[in-house]
């Protein structure tokens, strides 16, 4: 199997009230082409940190340790074009004064070389794709006028419409009710799927990504405290942390089910 990334000792400091605060300390991770990982931890467990210095996307400031590869790329990765983004609050990602068929066009017209009508015509069929009834007058639509679940999945069609090789879900289906969160982790699965994308979902509720997750890494206090794959993960936690994870999501006979 190809590696798609490759993390070396990585290690993430920012600053704080004039003193640094380590967010991400020796992280050693590698994904491969066409999988899932799952990164599992509690809130400042470096989770998040984790996807944005995947992402380049780091405040100003901020001092980083060791490597990121990207093994067959050829290139530094491009936001956009290489890696999609799915962010917690759709509202915070998408421009309230633009339709949001424009938002989706835009990015596959400034990274496929589309004209506007091309690119246009693909984000309606994009909107299509992630299940959006009507998707020629969703395209119309403003942010405004959405539901919070519809509007998560303009984000996703935004975050494949320059078909990424690596998609991050960072608690993308967080601030959704339990019913939709199904329904965009089912969205997300199938669309990573179709697409032989790899995708790095990031979440604190360990029975939600273990419906997607190939293999799930547990991260606390900015440590990577264990990876393995899905089930032999679930069945036989090598850290008490990740088993009071797991109990709390599954019970105490979690592992014994498997």
């Amino acid at each position: 199997m190809t590696t798609r990334l490759s993390i070396g000792n990585l290690g993430v400091r920012y600053r704080r009230d004039g003193q640094g605060v380590e967010a991400l300390k020796h992280v050693d991770l590698d994904m491969e082409a066409g999988k899932c990982l799952a990164v599992i931890g509690e809130s400042g467990s470096g989770k998040s940190t984790l996807a944005l210095a995947i992402a380049g996307l780091l405040p100003a400031g901020t001092k980083f340790d060791g490597s990121i590869a990207w093994p067959g790329l050829g290139h530094a990765p491009l936001n956009g074009r290489d890696i999609g983004f799915v962010f917690q609050d759709p509202s915070a990602s998408l421009n309230p004064v633009l339709p949001v068929g424009e938002q989706v066009a835009e990015v596959a017209r400034t990274h496929l070389a589309l004209t506007w009508r091309e690119a246009f015509g693909l984000a309606t069929d994009l909107l299509g794709r992630v299940r959006l009834p009507d998707p020629e007058a969703v395209a119309r639509a403003y942010p405004h006028q959405l539901s919070g679940g519809q509007k998560q999945r303009v984000a996703i069609a935004a975050a494949i419409a320059a078909r990424p090789s690596l998609l991050i879900a960072d608690e993308a289906t967080s601030a959704l009710d339990t019913i939709v969160q199904a329904e965009i982790v089912a969205l997300i699965g199938r669309l990573v799927t179709e697409d032989s994308m790899s995708l790095l979902f990031i979440s604190h509720d360990i029975a939600l990504a273990a419906q997607l997750a190939d293999r799930i890494a547990v991260f606390r206090h900015g440590r990577l405290l264990e990876i393995g794959e899905t089930g032999e993960l679930l069945r036989s936690p090598a850290h008490s942390y990740t088993r009071s994870l797991i109990e709390a999501s599954f019970g105490p006979a979690a592992e014994e089910r498997g």
